[in-house]
């Protein structure tokens, strides 16, 4: 079975310049799911499932709109937003699966490739710890290898970090690696840089299992992680801003050459 659906195993990288510095760097693994293969693998894998418990999973209601049976659509939505023909579009998602029925996304990445082979757009998924979501599309022109992407922060992500910043992605799509790095900025320049880079392997029950073993737990000590630097940073005395919650709990920005266009 010759699947674009893969495994990327690597590592994050956080790195926090002011108004302390502050570093980290865990192990994990995320999936690649293309989202026409999900009914192939859900049928032919023991350890996946796609909306039903296994030690793997990957469930609708954890991206997009949250509606079970609709996120290639939804997808589809916000590609038409931005103005992008979906024609033949292919649509893989990068993501944390749940594992043993737990997960949180802090990012997901969705790659939207032509019939022709070529990216028309990135689409990335910022979750919070406060169940809200805001999604960043952004068309892709024709470029080289890195692609670069800026926007204005339009959600509460962390306490430490204000909301008067701008995101700058610079990734690799994937290959036989992929990257994803952000920088995070405000009025003084660089604050806070973030960053994932794996290493391709092949989605099957077998490499499933070596995950398992190799990364325990992965999806409850990403969450375990965070609160743990939370507390390494509130140990500093790193300035705390408070939370607001979103106008919307599940919201879009549309990201264009001329703009921005919230829907």
């Amino acid at each position: 079975m010759s699947l674009t659906s893969a495994i990327y195993a690597g590592h994050v990288l956080h790195v926090r310049h002011r108004p302390k510095q502050h570093r980290l760097r865990y192990s994990v693994f995320s999936l690649l799911v293309d989202l026409d293969e999900l009914p192939l693998l859900d049928r032919s894998l023991r350890l996946f499932a796609h909306n039903r418990r296994a030690v793997y999973s990957v469930h609708d209601e954890d991206h997009g709109d949250g509606i079970v049976g609709g996120l290639r659509g939804w997808v589809e939505r916000q590609l038409a937003a931005a103005g992008i023909d979906r024609q033949g579009m292919k649509i893989h998602m990068l993501c944390y699966p749940r594992i043993l029925g737990y997960v949180f996304n802090p990012l997901t990445v969705y790659f939207c490739y032509r019939e022709a082979g070529d990216l028309a757009a990135v689409l990335y998924e910022v979750s919070n710890t406060f169940k809200e979501r805001h999604t960043y599309v952004i068309p892709v022109a024709a470029g080289g290898k890195i692609l670069r992407h800026q926007c204005a922060k339009e959600m509460y992500v962390s306490p430490f970090i204000p909301m008067n910043c701008q995101y700058s992605f610079s990734i690799q799509p994937p290959s036989d690696d992929v990257v994803i790095n952000i920088g995070e900025t405000d009025a003084d320049g660089l604050l806070l840089f973030a960053g994932f880079s794996g290493r391709r392997r092949v989605l099957s029950d077998a490499s499933l299992l070596h995950m398992l073993v190799t990364f325990p737990l992965m999806t409850l000590k990403v969450m375990g992680g965070i609160h743990w630097e939370a507390l390494r940073l509130w140990l500093k005395g790193t300035p705390i801003y408070r939370h607001k919650p979103a106008a919307k709990p599940i919201a879009t920005t549309i990201v264009l050459q001329n703009g921005i266009e919230k829907s």
